[in-house]
């Protein structure tokens, strides 16, 4: 066991190409089939430690599952499944997780997590019980996974920073999210973020998304951290931590500045797979520099240029598309993808619904509303859906009448060109005094009359923790603009949150706010 275990220590800090030549050295030395063929033979008179190690460094030098050796070995660890101690019981849950599932595994696996069940109360050391976390997985019971967690909460006090980092790992493993436990782990994290490897740095990130856990305290701090020391990181690192935040609808608003400006300085790193993330990234969370957007939006398109030979036509939408939600049109690539488009070559689907056919239709309405030779429309050809509204609209449909006193005041469910739809429309005079009924202006149609877009949009349309929309509903309300309306964006989860009185408060100042200079407005 000692010879077996030396063995893989020594692989395991080898790199890939050095192991693969060491694993035939190892696997046709005589001494290991000699060392092999004791095990097989002594395998039932080994005691328990040697037992689960023996197997353990096996499985991870590469011997095959199916060799009679393995085989073996994890039958005899069935037979003493009851003999092992909690160390034991934590190595041997490692080994199977990196095991396929066949027969004998699947029965030790089952009977291991039997076990785990009864000895889970004797356990007090979190480094094991984070290690059955993620041995077990996902797909444990509810029941085990919420026993483990109570075990972890009462060990919680010796929590260390390494182990918070595991933690979030062994959560994930189990895609079980445990608050308690994130929010004190989170704790640890940002008291130590100086310490993180890079590595660990995108694993929690990826374990917040499994987990659906969303900490803008814990968030920003790692931001904060990578932007302070950007200028040790690789830019292909600042890449995949800016994919991690953007999976996670969050925009590190200064390091994407700086990002932005290292790749106007330097856009030779950018290949075709690099570019796409950068694309996908900043239209997602809608981030245009601050400083040299035109130069910044003017490097993206050269680069993209240099790879249309060798782009595919799903990732060419995507780049236009990417680059149309920002407002910029790349008009080489933008030419090719029509050319593309007019010979059938894009493959899109009939549904309109499908999103290559979205990201297409929204390409040739940014063509058309976001030309420089585009003017606002005297008139708009609308249409009304429906007169009902969604029960997560009956709020501000019933605040409105109450404002304006009558149906006849606004609009709902208002289908625009374009595909575009808002969820009600308000329209008031030029001097932009007093609303104005709907039926009045549709009979006289007047250049001169305000119109008020109102989108309720969910939380998941804007980045995480701000007001900041994100590139869709940022580009909508920015055509909408175009097509002469003043739109107001509210978050609706926050609205349903009001008290009538407040919601209707809250609408009146959105009607009547002094960023529509409306002197002494009245209703």
């Amino acid at each position: 066991t000692n010879s077996l275990t030396m063995a893989w220590r020594l692989f395991k800090n080898l790199s890939e190409e050095q192991q693969r030549y060491e694993k035939q050295l190892i696997f046709e030395h005589p001494a290991f089939v000699r060392l092999c063929q004791q095990l097989l033979r002594d395998a039932r008179r080994m005691t328990r430690g040697d037992l689960v190690f023996s197997l353990h460094a096996l499985v991870n030098l590469g011997v095959p599952q199916n060799t009679l050796l393995v085989q073996t070995l994890v039958r005899v660890c069935q037979e003493k499944l009851n003999q092992l101690d909690n160390r034991c019981i934590s190595v041997l849950a490692t080994t199977l997780a990196g095991m396929d599932k066949d027969k004998n595994v699947s029965a030790l696996q089952a009977g291991l997590q039997l076990l785990v069940e009864q000895r889970i109360s004797s356990i007090r050391d979190i480094f094991i019980l984070q290690n059955l976390m993620r041995c077990l997985g996902k797909d444990a019971p509810v029941f085990l996974k919420k026993k483990l967690e109570m075990a972890v909460v009462r060990e919680i006090d010796g929590l260390t920073f390494p182990n918070a980092l595991r933690m979030f790992l062994a959560l994930s493993a189990m895609n079980y999210c445990s608050l308690p436990i994130l929010n004190l782990c989170s704790k640890k994290i940002q008291e130590n973020v100086h310490d993180i490897p890079f590595r660990q740095l995108i694993l929690v990130l990826e374990a917040c998304y499994t987990l659906q856990y969303r900490n803008v305290k814990l968030f920003s701090a790692l931001a904060d951290y990578v932007n302070s020391t950007a200028y040790l990181w690789d830019k292909r690192q600042i890449i995949l931590f800016l994919s991690a935040c953007e999976t996670l609808a969050f925009q590190p608003t200064e390091l994407l500045d700086i990002f932005a400006e290292k790749v106007t300085e330097d856009p030779d790193f950018l290949n075709l797979k690099n570019l796409l993330i950068v694309l996908r990234v900043y239209s997602r969370l809608n981030h245009v520099p601050r400083v040299q957007k035109h130069l910044f939006f003017e490097t993206l398109h050269s680069c993209l240029n240099k790879c249309l030979p060798q782009i595919s036509n799903t990732e060419l939408l995507k780049a236009v598309y990417s680059l149309g939600i920002l407002g910029y049109l790349p008009h080489r690539a933008l030419d090719e993808l029509l050319q593309k488009d007019s010979k059938d070559e894009l493959a899109l689907s009939d549904d309109p619904k499908e999103q290559n056919t979205v990201m297409l239709h929204s390409v040739k309405t940014c063509m058309e509303l976001d030309s420089p030779s585009f003017t606002k429309p005297a008139f708009v050809l609308t249409e009304n859906l429906s007169s009902l509204v969604s029960l997560n609209l009956r709020k501000a449909q019933e605040a409105l009448i109450e404002l304006l006193g009558d149906k006849n005041m606004f609009r709902q469910n208002v289908q625009l060109p374009y595909r575009y739809h808002i969820d009600f429309e308000i329209r008031m005079d030029s001097d932009r005094k007093k609303v104005l009924p709907i039926t009045a202006t549709d009979d006289h149609p007047d250049s001169r009359v305000q119109r008020l877009a109102f989108l309720f949009a969910p939380v998941s349309a804007f980045c995480l923790g701000t007001a900041h929309p994100q590139g869709k509903l940022a580009m909508k309300k920015r055509h909408l603009n175009k097509l002469g309306y003043h739109v107001i964006l509210i978050q609706n989860k926050k609205f349903q949150e009001m008290k009538n009185e407040d919601a209707v408060e809250f609408l009146k100042r959105k009607i009547y706010s002094n960023a529509f200079s409306f002197p002494e407005a009245t209703v």
